[in-house]
């Protein structure tokens, strides 16, 4: 099944799901996010992604503490 942004809340939630497989899922949502900007975009809809991002971020915090702090550390 392909997860979207929508899904983020859903996928912390998950029960059966390893920590693990929550960040990977979680990354790869950002990853997505970011692919599907291009030259063409304009600022606000990199800012948005950017918000989105750091959201995603937050919440792999919330699962794995030390990935979340590096990642919100070394945020573009």
């Amino acid at each position: 099944m392909k997860y979207t942004y929508d899904d983020i809340e859903k996928i912390a939630e998950f029960k059966s799901w390893s920590d693990k497989k929550k960040v990977d899922t979680l990354l790869a949502i950002d990853a997505d996010l970011y692919c599907n900007l291009g030259i063409e975009s304009s600022k606000t809809e990199r800012e948005n992604v950017k918000v989105k991002s750091r959201k995603i971020y937050r919440l792999i915090k919330s699962i794995d503490e030390y990935a979340g702090k590096i990642l919100l550390r070394h945020e573009r």
